[in-house]
C-alpha cells in the first residue's frame, strides 16, 4: 500500500515537470529530430515510409466511410435530377409532337401548292471539301487561302459554307489553290432577305467580326433575333442560305452576328449551284485531290 501510495506520488511530480517544461521538451525533440534527419536522410526516409505505411489503411478505412456518404448524396441529387429532367423532357416531347404535326399539314400544303403551280426544283449543288491552309487576316483584309484550285473545278464566286452557314465566296483561283473572301471583308456586299418579314436587303462586311444592314426598302419591323438568310438576287446564290442573326438593331444602325465562327474554321465547302456542278470545261472527269487537302465530290 505504501509502495503504491509513493508510485503515485512520483506519478504526480513527473507529470507537473511534463507540463511545466513540456513546450522545451517539444522544442528539443523537435531540433533532434531535425538534426537526425539531416545526420541520417536514410533512416528518415525509412520512417516516414513506414509511417505513411501504418497510416494509410487507417486513413482509407476512415475516408471509406465518408465516401459512400457522398456517393448516396450524389446519387439522391441525381435522381431528383433525372425527375426534374423526365418531366422536361416530357414537356418538350409533347412541344415536338405538336410541331410534328403542324409540319406534317404543312409539308401536305406544300406538296398540293407545288403539284398546283408545276413548280421545279433549281439544279442540285455540288461541293468540294476544302481545307484552310492560311489566313489572309488583316486590318484590311478578311478571308483564307483554300487547298484546291482550278485543277478540282473551283471558279471564282462559288459560294463557300460551313455547316452553321455562308461563310464568303470564292476571290481568287489559282491550279491547286485559292482565295475566299469572307462576308466580314469590307469588300464583302451579299443580297440577302429578313427571314421573317421576307423584306430585300444588303449585308456589308467592314472588317468587323458584326455585319452591316444596309436596307433596300424602308423596315420597321427588324427585331433582334431576326434570321438573315440569302435572297438569290444576283444570280450568285440561292434563296435561303443561312448567313446571320440580327443582334443589334438601334438607330440608324443594325448589325448581324454571322452564324460562321471565322476563329475556328479548319474546314469549308465551296459549293457549286450551277447546273454543270464543279467541273468546269476542260477539266478532268476525276481530277485527283491536291496533296494535303481533302477533296469530296458529291451532288
Amino acid at each position: 500500500m505504501a509502495i503504491r501510495d509513493d508510485f503515485e506520488v512520483v506519478a504526480g511530480q513527473v507529470r507537473t515537470v511534463v507540463q511545466r517544461f513540456a513546450l522545451g521538451l517539444l522544442v528539443i525533440a523537435a531540433f533532434g529530430i531535425m538534426l537526425v534527419g539531416k545526420a541520417d536522410t536514410v533512416l528518415v526516409e525509412h520512417a516516414r515510409v513506414l509511417a505513411l505505411d501504418v497510416a494509410s489503411p487507417v486513413l482509407e478505412a476512415i475516408a471509406r466511410p465518408a465516401a459512400y456518404a457522398n456517393r448516396a448524396i450524389a446519387d439522391l441529387r441525381e435522381f431528383a435530377s433525372l425527375r426534374e429532367e423526365n418531366a422536361r423532357l416530357r414537356e418538350e416531347n409533347t412541344r415536338l409532337l405538336a410541331w410534328q404535326t403542324a409540319a406534317r399539314r404543312l409539308e401536305n400544303e406544300n406538296e398540293g401548292l407545288r403539284s398546283l403551280a408545276k413548280f421545279r426544283e433549281g439544279p442540285e449543288a455540288s461541293f468540294i471539301t476544302a481545307r484552310l491552309v492560311g489566313d489572309n487576316v488583316s486590318a484590311y483584309m478578311r478571308g483564307a487561302l483554300l487547298n484546291v484550285g482550278r485543277r478540282v473545278g473551283v471558279a471564282p464566286g462559288q459560294a463557300v459554307v460551313t455547316g452553321e452557314g455562308l461563310a464568303g465566296r470564292i476571290a481568287e483561283v489559282g491550279e491547286n489553290s485559292s482565295r475566299v473572301l469572307f462576308v466580314t471583308d469590307v469588300n464583302s456586299r451579299l443580297p440577302v432577305l429578313i427571314e421573317r418579314t421576307r423584306e430585300r436587303a444588303i449585308l456589308a462586311g467592314d472588317n468587323s467580326p458584326r455585319l452591316r444592314l444596309n436596307l433596300v426598302q424602308g423596315v420597321a419591323g427588324v427585331q433582334t433575333g431576326d434570321r438573315i438568310v440569302t435572297s438569290g438576287h444576283g444570280g450568285s446564290f440561292p434563296v435561303g442560305i443561312p448567313v446571320g442573326e440580327v443582334v443589334e438593331t438601334s438607330e440608324g444602325s443594325i448589325r448581324v452576328r454571322p452564324f460562321t465562327d471565322f476563329s475556328r474554321l479548319e474546314f469549308v465547302r465551296v459549293v457549286d449551284y450551277g447546273v454543270t456542278g464543279l467541273v468546269g470545261p476542260g477539266a478532268p472527269s476525276s481530277p485527283p485531290a491536291p496533296p494535303g487537302g481533302t477533296a469530296v465530290r458529291s451532288r
